[in-house]
C-alpha cells in the first residue's frame, strides 16, 4: 500500500477534519442542489454560490487533506512543516462559508472570506513549494504538483479580484475572468492533480503494472498548453483562442482516458468492491462528458455544455474522490490504530474497514441521483432533475456515515486497552 514512514507521516488528527468537513459541506452541498432548475448557468449569482461551497468545502478540502498524507509518497521526502496543515483547514471552512453567504446574502463579506481562503491556499503552497526544494527526483508527478500549484496561485489570485469586485467595488471584469478562473482552478489544478495522483493510486489500488506512461505524459503536456492557451486568450481577449484551448483540453482528456484503459487492462486485483465500482462510474461519467463538451463547444449548444459541465463536476470529480476515501480513510485508521500491533496480536484487514452496505446505498443512490439529473439538464425537465438531486442528497447521508464509520473504526477498542 503507501510507503510511508512514521518519520513522514503526519498524525491522524491532523488529517481526520479535512475528509469529516469535506464530507459535511458535500452534503450541505447535495441538498442545496434541491433547490435549482434546469435553467441555470455559471454566472447565476446563487450557482456561483453552490460552487464555491462544493469545490472549495468538498472538492478543495478533501485534497488538501489527501495531500497532507499523499505529498511524501509522491514526493519521496517529508513536508516541510507538517504543522501548516493545521492552519488550512480551519481557514478554508471558514473562508468558504464566508464566501457562500456572501454570494447569497452579503456581497460585503466576499472579500473577507476570500482573504482567508487566499490565506489557507498560500500556507498550502507554501508548504508544497519548500517541500518541493528537497526532491532530487524529477517524475511526472513531480512535476505535475509543481504545476498544478502554479495554476492554483494564479486561479485564487484570480478569484479573488473577482470577490474584491463584486463585494468592494474593485474595478475588473467579471464576465471577463470568471471563465479563466475556472479553468485555471478545475483544469489547471483539479484535473492534472487527479491526472498526476491517478498514475499512482490506480496501479496502487488495482494492482496493476507494466503499462505505457506515454499517454500520460502526452496528456499533461497537451493540458498545460490548453491551459495556458485559455489564459492567453482572456488576456487577449480572443474568442478563436478560447474556442481552440477548449478543444485542447478535451482532447487531453480523452488521451488521459486511453492511460487509464492501459492501466484498467493490466491489473491484478478483480474484486468489483467500492473503490472500483465508484472509479468505472467516474470515468464514464468523464467519457460522457467529453462528447458532449465537444458538440458544446462546436456547436454552441449550451444545454449540451451544461450536461459536460455537469457530468465532469458531479460525475467524474466526485466519484473519484469519494471513492478513494472508502481506501484512504480506512488505511489511515489502521496506520494510526494497528501498525504498531502488527506481529503482536491479530488485526484486522483493510476490507474489513469498509461500511460495505452503507458504502453500496451510497454509491446506488449517488450514481443514480446524477445520471438522472444529467439527463434531465439535457431536456430541461426540472422535476426530474430535483428528483435526481434528491438521489445524490440521499447518496450524500450514506457517505458522511460512512465517513464517520471509518473515522471511529477501533477507536473504543484502542481507548478500551
Amino acid at each position: 500500500m503507501f510507503n510511508v514512514s512514521r518519520e513522514f507521516a503526519p498524525p491522524f488528527g491532523l488529517i481526520a477534519p479535512y475528509f469529516v468537513i469535506g464530507a459535511i459541506f458535500y452534503l450541505i452541498a447535495s441538498f442545496v442542489l434541491m433547490t435549482f432548475g434546469t435553467d441555470i448557468t455559471h454566472f447565476d449569482i446563487g450557482v456561483v454560490g453552490w460552487a464555491h461551497l462544493f469545490l472549495l468545502g468538498f472538492v478543495m478540502m478533501i485534497i488538501f487533506g489527501a495531500m497532507a498524507q499523499l505529498v511524501p509518497v509522491v514526493l519521496e521526502v517529508g513536508h516541510f512543516s507538517v504543522d501548516f496543515y493545521y492552519l488550512i483547514w480551519p481557514l478554508l471552512a471558514l473562508g468558504t462559508v464566508l464566501m457562500v453567504v456572501g454570494f447569497w446574502l452579503t456581497p460585503g463579506l466576499l472579500p473577507y472570506g476570500g482573504m482567508m481562503v487566499l490565506i489557507s491556499m498560500l500556507v498550502f503552497l507554501t508548504d508544497t513549494i519548500l517541500t518541493l526544494r528537497k526532491v532530487e527526483r524529477i517524475s511526472l508527478t513531480v512535476k505535475t504538483v509543481a504545476v498544478t500549484n502554479a495554476f492554483l496561485l494564479l486561479g485564487i489570485l484570480v478569484g479573488f479580484a473577482m470577490a474584491l469586485g463584486i463585494g468592494a467595488g474593485v474595478g475588473i471584469d467579471i464576465g471577463k475572468w470568471l471563465n479563466a478562473h475556472i479553468v485555471l482552478v478545475l483544469g489547471g489544478y483539479v484535473t492534472l492533480t487527479i491526472m498526476g495522483m491517478s498514475l499512482i493510486l490506480l496501479p496502487m489500488f488495482g494492482l496493476s503494472h507494466g503499462f505505457d506512461e506515454r499517454p500520460i505524459n502526452l496528456s499533461f503536456k497537451i493540458m498545460v498548453g490548453g491551459v495556458l492557451l485559455y489564459l492567453a486568450a482572456t488576456l487577449f481577449d480572443s474568442g478563436d483562442f478560447r474556442f481552440l484551448a477548449l478543444l485542447t483540453m478535451i482532447g487531453a482528456m480523452g488521451l488521459y482516458l486511453y492511460q487509464i484503459w492501459l492501466i484498467y487492462k493490466t491489473r491484478a486485483r478483480k474484486e468489483a468492491d467500492i473503490w472500483f465500482k465508484s472509479m468505472v462510474f467516474g470515468y464514464g461519467s468523464l467519457a460522457l462528458s467529453l462528447p458532449l463538451g465537444f458538440i458544446g463547444v462546436m456547436g454552441g449548444a449550451e444545454r449540451v455544455g451544461l450536461t459536460a459541465a455537469w457530468f465532469l463536476v458531479m460525475g467524474f470529480f466526485t466519484f473519484l474522490i469519494n471513492g478513494h476515501l472508502y481506501k484512504i480513510i480506512p488505511f489511515l485508521v489502521w496506520f494510526e490504530r494497528y501498525s504498531p500491533l502488527v506481529g503482536k496480536k491479530k488485526v484486522p484487514m483493510l476490507a474489513d474497514m469498509v461500511p460495505k452496505k452503507m458504502g453500496e446505498f451510497q454509491f446506488w443512490f449517488s450514481a443514480g441521483g446524477v445520471a438522472i439529473a444529467g439527463f434531465a439538464l439535457l431536456i430541461g425537465n426540472d422535476e426530474m432533475f430535483k428528483a435526481g438531486a434528491a438521489f445524490i442528497a440521499t447518496g450524500a447521508i450514506f457517505l458522511v456515515t460512512s465517513v464517520n464509520w471509518m473515522m471511529k473504526f477501533g477507536k473504543e477498542e484502542m481507548e478500551n486497552g
